[in-house]
């Protein structure tokens, strides 16, 4: 029965591996050739294919002669040693006992095999000096440098890893190929290791600028995993475009794409386009099994087809907490119990939200709302929250602030993962998902597309449930933030709002600044002014003008001139003036910065903004003038009104 082609594959594999290695140890020709004869058929399977013992022999001989006569010797100075050609009264090595001339000369010479092919293996078979003395040696083809440089870059040797390559790169590079293409990317990942970013971008506009086609896609699709890393996705798309015209071949460009996509959180689209690639590249015979396979699960999940492609570089425990999640998913939804909050007024709490860097927090004692309530775990989970925060050592954030002083730390021990782990009800816990949320905040890989994907979102989504649960829409109580037992929930809350806007996904974030505002009437995180701003670009102008005289008198600018944009676009041009009274005596640099074509932007704060200052100004302008432009006469009318 014939061996599959792969398998077969395989073991010539292994053959010349093992070849190379009983070559290294005696540089012995007659030697190798006894063992090749004793161990090569059965290394091949040849008994299996039915073969007489002298065909095996023949088969074994031919095969090591091909390898001895390619393999680069250390004592001759890495240059092979072919085989002397044999007497035809000689003894025939294939231990036939024939005489050479009658058995094995008549077949001819043994076959060729290119030297990348030994050279391949023999550069992992070497110690570190016998690597320096090949290299030394100028007997490397000068592409095959490409394999010491990714072994001294695997040994944490970066800086020797790109001195050897750089040369290669020096000047134009018309004259290489693409089997320099290994070359270009173990010198980028050399730089990278080295920080030297400037480096790394001169090389790569170097290969554009002067190298052959095969180069310059790689040296594209390099700097499209730059920009998307940089998470500037317009740049990426712009040079992806120019890769895919070198190159529009390249199974490399199919794992980019992908990739690009889902960072973008384009997942039909992904899906789409991994389909699109399977059938292309089984059409051209592409035969990358890994790659195939990818696709295929791209085509259904990008998501987790990307996470498991790069499982073996991720973080351990990151990989854990997404199956946690994943099972935390699946649990039925807890029961919350709503208590009526404190009749007295609260005490002002020390991180009490301050909307703006400077202003002084009211000190005493703030009213509760009388239709306040306070969200109230089950007794078991009460119970089951105390433990966790032992074995969790992080600590809530500051304020409204999304990440804790030295919060990374927690990645540090795997005692709370351990701890969900044996206890998979702490998914039940708005406080415990808190603390996983911010964890995942300030993991050193937070910014991975998978991430939010797979772990933030489903914790997210998780958490609202539980909330919609205990306070419907059609309730009509709050849970403030000035009661400290809702902060957990309404913290997961503007995490999730934030998680959507970075994703597009403008109607969700939208109903989630709602629920916000709704349950949290005070608006400690000050959504309503990204919520106003939403309702503007949609023309929603009552509901912008409602949200509005929710909130008068306020010192945000989306508030204060949304009104006023509001009231200007429903034809109550009375109204419309008297709000930009009001607005221009709380906030009077906003005409300046929202009426000129053009205007240079001032100074702005690290730490923040200042009521009524050029830089809160400037980032209206930056945010909404669009908007404002779009309405025909709005800008002059203002310049008029404010002149």
């Amino acid at each position: 029965m014939p061996v599959h082609e792969t398998s077969d594959a395989e073991r010539i594999e292994e053959v010349i591996v093992t070849s190379v290695r009983q070559i290294l140890e005696h540089q012995d020709g007659t030697r190798y050739l006894r063992w090749a004869r004793d161990h090569i058929p059965a290394m091949l399977g040849l008994g299996e294919a039915g073969l007489e013992p002298q065909e095996e022999g023949r088969l074994a001989i031919s095969l090591a002669t091909a390898i001895w006569n390619a393999t680069p010797l250390p004592g001759e100075s890495y240059r092979a040693r072919p085989l002397p050609q044999l007497a035809p009264d000689s003894e025939c090595p294939c231990g036939s006992g024939l005489e050479y001339a009658v058995c094995c000369q008549p077949l001819g010479d043994a076959s060729e095999l290119p030297p990348e092919l030994i050279w391949g293996v023999l550069l992992w078979e070497l110690s570190d000096r016998q690597l320096q003395e090949a290299v030394a040696a100028n007997s490397l083809p000068l592409h095959m440098l490409s394999v010491v440089s990714e072994r001294w870059l695997d040994e944490d040797r970066p800086g020797r890893a790109a001195s050897l390559l750089e040369p290669i790169f020096d000047g134009e590079t018309d004259a290489l190929d693409d089997r320099f293409d290994a070359a270009l990317n173990v010198l980028c990942d050399a730089y990278d290791r080295l920080d030297h970013i400037h480096k790394k971008r001169n090389l790569l506009e170097r290969v554009i600028r002067s190298g052959p086609p095969a180069l310059r896609a790689a040296a594209w699709q390099r700097l499209t995993t730059i920009h998307i890393d940089d998470g500037d996705f317009p740049k990426a798309e712009a040079v992806f475009t120019q890769a895919l015209r070198e190159d529009p071949d390249s199974p490399r460009n199919a794992i980019l794409e992908i990739t690009l996509l889902a960072a973008q959180h384009k997942d039909a689209l992904a899906r789409q386009r991994a389909d699109f690639w399977r059938r292309r590249l089984a059409r051209k015979h592409e035969r990358d099994p890994e790659l195939l396979a990818f696709l295929g699960r791209a085509a259904e999940d990008p998501q987790d087809a990307l996470v498991a492609s790069q499982a073996a570089a991720i973080d351990p425990m990151l990989l854990r907490l997404r199956d946690w999640t994943q099972a935390a998913a699946a649990r039925p939804l807890p029961v919350y119990h709503l208590e009526k909050g404190p009749r007295r007024s609260q005490p002002v709490a020390p991180d009490q939200l301050s909307l703006f860097d400077g202003e002084t927090v009211p000190t005493g004692r703030v009213p509760v709302p009388a239709h306040s309530v306070q969200l109230c775990a089950a007794a078991a989970l009460s119970q089951l929250e105390p433990a966790w925060h032992q074995a969790f050592s992080g600590s809530k954030p500051f304020s409204i602030q999304l990440a804790s002083p030295g919060g990374e730390d927690v990645w540090e021990s795997d005692c709370w993962l351990r701890f969900l782990e044996r206890h998979p009800e702490a998914a039940d816990s708005l406080d415990v998902l808190d603390d996983i949320a911010t964890a995942l905040y300030v993991h050193p890989e937070s910014s991975l597309p998978w991430i939010a994907r797979a772990l933030v979102l489903p914790l997210l989504q998780r958490a609202r449930q539980i909330l919609e649960k205990a306070v419907p829409a059609e309730d009509n109580r709050a849970i403030p933030w000035v009661v400290k037992e809702n902060r957990a929930a309404l913290r997961l809350l503007f995490r999730l709002f934030l998680l959507q806007e970075e994703r597009g996904d403008a109607a969700g974030a939208a109903a989630t600044m709602e629920d916000l505002l709704r349950l949290n009437p005070d608006d400690n995180h000050g959504v309503r002014a990204e919520l106003m701003n939403h309702y503007l670009r949609r023309r929603e102008d009552e509901r912008a003008l409602d949200l509005a005289r929710r909130f008068p008198n306020d010192l945000l600018a989306d508030l204060a001139y949304g009104e006023v944009l509001a009231l200007y676009r429903m034809g109550q041009k009375e109204h419309a003036e008297r709000a930009l009274t009001r607005a221009v005596v709380r906030l009077p640099r906003i005409p300046h910065y929202l009426t000129r074509k053009r205007v240079r932007q001032p100074a702005l704060r690290p730490d923040g903004v200042t009521p009524g200052d050029d830089d809160q100004a400037w980032l209206y302008r930056e945010a909404m003038r669009d908007v404002w432009a779009a309405e025909p006469g709005v800008l002059a009318w203002i310049k008029k009104q404010t002149g």
